[in-house]
């Protein structure tokens, strides 16, 4: 049995599968339809996610994908049927926006109990062709089960969350989090991540379900990371390296 993933049960249907040995502490979410499943994201790749996801369900399986980073596409090479936010397909299939060396550097940047079959002589950043590009609004059906595509750009150019409008779950990635929110990448743009907090706080979220660290977040987070932006674009500091700002619970990097 793969002991690197903590299974966890959201309801009946909805699963995370976390990486809490790791720093990055990552969530991957596994939801279950009538006619196939979704994962949203596969983690930072250094086990065999498919392994886990082979015991929880024999339906067939679509991978979403949050953003094209280092950290959400590591069990992408375990599937084959993978969808991606259109401004993002080409990171994904041959122009990744970092080094390998710098990958690895953030993988093994703090100490972490690694399976004992990882190398990271072996690492590799997965390199493939999408099956599904996705797009603002784009409705993706599970068999009486349906998740809406949000694009959320800030954090990376084609961050998207899901949505899941008759449950009321929003699948944040790495827009909202309990931890410390980047925005200081070349790639990233923190105005563009101030509008899209915006833009997911006008939803009717009964549960946030984040990409990193505490899995259980309260609903006002958004709210107040929202207030967070709204600080710093009033003071003037909105703008790439800006530095690291403290708001309780949480942090943004700029």
């Amino acid at each position: 049995m793969n002991d690197w993933f903590t299974v966890e049960k959201i309801d009946e249907e909805t699963f995370a599968i976390s990486e809490y040995k790791h720093w990055e502490e990552t969530h991957c979410y596994l939801l279950f339809g009538e006619k196939q499943a979704i994962l949203i994201d596969t983690g930072i790749g250094v086990a065999n996610i498919k392994e886990v996801i082979d015991r929880l369900t024999a339906l067939p399986i679509m991978v979403a994908t949050t953003h094209i980073h280092w950290d959400h596409i590591g069990g992408h090479k375990y599937f084959n049927n993978i969808a991606v936010y259109e401004k993002e397909k080409e990171w994904l299939s041959d122009n990744f926006p970092l080094p390998i060396q710098v990958v690895k550097k953030n993988l093994m940047c703090k100490p972490c109990n690694f399976p004992k079959d990882f190398s990271i002589d072996d690492y590799e950043i997965f390199k493939g062709t999408p099956q599904k590009i996705l797009h603002n609004g784009d409705c993706l059906d599970l068999g009486n089960r349906q998740l809406e595509v949000i694009h959320t750009p800030g954090h990376s150019p084609g961050h998207c969350c899901f949505y899941e409008r008759e449950r009321k779950y929003l699948y944040s990635g790495d827009l909202i989090y309990s931890g410390c929110l980047d925005a200081f990448y070349p790639t990233t743009d923190p105005e563009l991540f101030f509008q899209s907090v915006r833009k997911v706080q006008l939803l009717d979220i009964k549960r946030i379900l984040p990409a990193h660290y505490k899995l259980s977040i309260p609903i006002d987070i958004i709210d107040r990371i929202e207030k967070a932006f709204n600080i710093l674009c009033n003071g003037g500091k909105l703008r790439q390296g800006n530095g690291l700002f403290s708001f309780g619970d949480f942090q943004i990097h700029i």
